[in-house]
């Protein structure tokens, strides 16, 4: 089975060194000798456009970071092939993964989505696979994290809380880590938190990773590859289960990815609560839940009845508002917006973003 990797030169580091990590540990796995693939990068350019030394040491550059199989240069790549990639496997200017088969039929038009998520645990890469995987999971904690980080996981099997949260506003971020951590203390509950940060992270998701390790707020990951791939899975979540129809009418899964997707479109802080490899997570803005937290003397005898989740879901509910401002932001363009708007500031071309709104004030 062959996967094609498809690209232009502006292919993301991080794509590159995630795929990199699965790509390799498929194969020093002695329990995985069933998954037989190869991955082929074309790089797929604008044929009008004249050719570069620049050009040309961008590729050489990506091509030696690349353990896998590539095209020996751009140009060999026919016209017609080029136009067939783009019009057939619906290629722009987002990576995609095509699966071919041993008889080059397409298993797949894009399995970067299943590839994000299920690593090589998604061979071979079909819908039927797809489906299957998805009937075997539930919302839990390690959906999230799976492949992105050890300590994690072995926080799992210790039993301890563990804590997710995200945004940017380092205000928040200090008020929330503190009082959850007294919190934590006061119901002598064994609590690891990690900052995920938010997606596409930039210097201010950067800065606050120095700040939390400086100030020993909580654990974090230093190489925002981590922090990108923990977003990116969950948008590639969001896309598989859409391809497949689900809803949050019809899929409690799907209803849960929505609601951390709509809050890092906000500008809010925001958290989730679980305790070891349990299903069960509490979830809320940030507000609400230093709300809650602060609050803690007021369902403290509640922990000693039903436990720490059960009570602490139990005041979030309480604190509940039904006003509400929740805006989802996807990768994307509209069927009429412009293929390439380069940025006033520096001209690289600009990310595409769709974005949905609700509010009721």
């Amino acid at each position: 089975m062959v996967l094609l990797l498809i690209s232009g030169l502006d292919i993301l580091q991080e794509e590159i060194a995630i795929l990199e990590q699965i790509y390799n540990e498929a194969r020093i796995d002695p329990t995985r000798h069933d998954i037989q693939y190869e991955v082929v990068w074309l790089p797929i350019l604008d044929p009008a456009v004249p050719w570069t030394d620049g050009k040309q040491k961008q590729f050489e550059s990506l091509q030696a970071t690349m353990p896998w199989y590539s095209v020996y240069h751009p140009s060999i790549i026919d016209p017609a092939a080029i136009k067939f990639v783009k019009e057939e496997w619906n290629f722009g200017e987002k990576t995609i993964l095509v699966v071919l088969d041993p008889q080059v039929k397409v298993m797949s038009p894009n399995a970067l989505h299943m590839m994000w998520i299920w690593g090589s645990a998604a061979f071979p890469f079909t819908i039927a696979r797809e489906e299957a995987l998805w009937k075997e999971e539930s919302w839990r904690l390690e959906l999230l994290v799976d492949g992105i980080d050890p300590t994690i996981v072995q926080w799992m099997s210790e039993d301890k809380y563990i804590c997710l949260y995200g945004g940017e506003d380092t205000d928040w971020i200090r008020k929330f880590t503190s009082v959850l951590h007294a919190v934590g203390n006061a119901a002598g509950i064994p609590l690891e938190m990690v900052y995920v940060g938010k997606s596409n992270p930039k210097e201010r998701v950067r800065k606050n990773i120095t700040a939390i390790t400086a100030a020993n707020m909580s654990h974090c990951w230093q190489d925002l590859t981590l922090v990108w791939y923990f977003w990116v899975r969950i948008e590639s979540m969001w896309h598989s289960k859409n391809q497949l129809h689900k809803t949050v009418d019809n899929d409690p899964i799907m209803q849960e990815i929505m609601t951390l997707l709509s809050y890092d479109g906000s500008d809010d802080g925001w958290a989730i609560l679980s305790r070891g490899s349990g299903g069960d997570l509490v979830r809320a803005k940030g507000s609400t839940f230093v709300t809650c937290l602060t609050e803690f003397s007021s369902w403290e005898k509640q922990v000693k009845e039903t436990g720490f989740l059960p009570a602490l879901k139990q005041h979030l509910m309480e604190l509940h508002s039904p006003h509400h401002c929740n805006r989802l932001v996807l990768p994307g363009a509209a069927a009429n917006a412009p293929e390439r708007v380069v940025c006033s500031e520096c001209g690289r071309a600009m990310e595409k973003f769709i974005m949905y709104q609700c509010c009721d004030e």
